[in-house]
């Protein structure tokens, strides 16, 4: 019987996390309770909500758009993710970064949406629909990770006004897109 000579898979158990730190970006070790780690965690729970509200379209007509947006908040992970010092290194990196053409991207979206006149008749109560539901779960989860952006700046680290902008207006997009997905 042959042996296959494949190189041995890494485990995504490391166990360097152990003690209850983990690494940033370009290898910092920090707790796991550090305001970078919860921003970028509330981001990556923003992400994985999108993928809900994804799988739950009904029919595939933005699922283009949801997943480019996934996409983007991949690179802002990134960034945030850079400890202070290491912010100038990202920035001339081969990472992506967000731009003003992904904030316009988002303010087109809005603009779509609300040149249609979506229904709304006072709060919005969720659960209208099982992708409005995932889309207004996606929408807090944008508003935590907003805060969390919002936070960092109380301990020192930077945070570039547009992933401010980003976060702040995609969830007014989501916002409206549950909305639309009531109709």
């Amino acid at each position: 019987m042959a042996r296959s000579r494949q190189s041995p898979r890494r485990s995504i158990a490391t166990r360097t996390g152990d003690d209850g730190s983990t690494s940033l970006l370009y290898g910092q070790r920090v707790s796991k309770s550090h305001p970078q780690v919860e921003a970028v965690g509330a981001l990556d729970e923003l992400n994985a909500a999108l993928g809900l509200a994804k799988a739950t379209l009904p029919r595939r007509a933005r699922r283009a758009e949801l997943a480019r947006i996934q996409t983007e908040l991949v690179a802002l992970m990134g960034e945030v993710a850079c400890a202070e010092r290491d912010a100038a290194r990202h920035a001339k990196s081969k990472f992506a970064r967000l731009g003003a053409p992904e904030l316009a991207a988002l303010d087109a979206a809005v603009a779509a949406i609300e040149a249609r006149q979506p229904p709304f008749a006072g709060w919005a109560t969720p659960g209208a629909t099982p992708h409005a539901a995932a889309l207004d779960l996606a929408r807090t989860s944008a508003r935590r990770s907003e805060r969390r952006l919002v936070g960092l700046k109380d301990h020192g680290r930077t945070v570039r006004p547009l992933l401010l902008q980003y976060v702040n207006r995609l969830s007014d997009l989501l916002w409206l897109m549950a909305r639309a997905a009531e109709a």
